[in-house]
């Protein structure tokens, strides 16, 4: 059984770029930057930071080029796949790709607060909806006490409480 799954999630370095192929169908390329913090052996705090090659076609590239700009947080699925042709001296030439599946848009910047701290605004297309990266995880502790309440409400008998559970 083999398996190429990706999952990325980062910020924009640029605004994509959409162009279409001759059959019609729309292609949006852009770069995730994604940062890896580390402790090295001296004890000093490292960072790494990794650019990756992002390519949305159809819908996901619609939805991207209307909605991302540079500096947008996302979260792509995808595949790796990594293509190779001759450039014009004869050099064989790499790159490495990640052919987005699914997407989810991280919180959008309206003046100087977030999309989290206005009214919620909802973007339908065609019947789908656009997931979006919740910024404010955990949830606040008065959204934790009303979860709890639901749950005490709405139990069975036939449940059993954890609490019941004398190990």
């Amino acid at each position: 059984m083999n398996l190429n799954k990706v999952f990325v999630l980062g910020n924009l370095t640029r605004n994509p770029e959409v162009r279409s192929l001759p059959s019609g169908q729309q292609i949006a390329t852009f770069c995730v930057a994604t940062n890896r913090f580390y402790t090295d052996n001296l004890g000093e705090k490292k960072q790494e930071t990794e650019f990756h090659n992002i390519v949305c076609f159809g819908k996901l590239a619609d939805i991207s080029s209307r909605y991302l700009t540079k500096g947008s947080l996302v979260l792509i699925e995808g595949r790796i796949r990594t293509r190779n042709w001759l450039n014009s001296q004869g050099i064989k030439q790499y790159r490495t790709e990640i052919i987005a599946e699914a997407m989810q848009l991280g919180p959008k910047e309206i003046g100087s607060k977030s999309i989290n701290e206005q009214p919620p605004q909802e973007i339908t297309l065609a019947d789908d909806t656009i997931p979006v990266i919740e910024e404010s995880y955990p949830p606040p502790p008065q959204e934790i006490e009303n979860q709890e309440e639901e749950k005490t409400t709405h139990k069975n008998e036939d449940e059993i409480d954890v609490k019941d559970i004398p190990f």
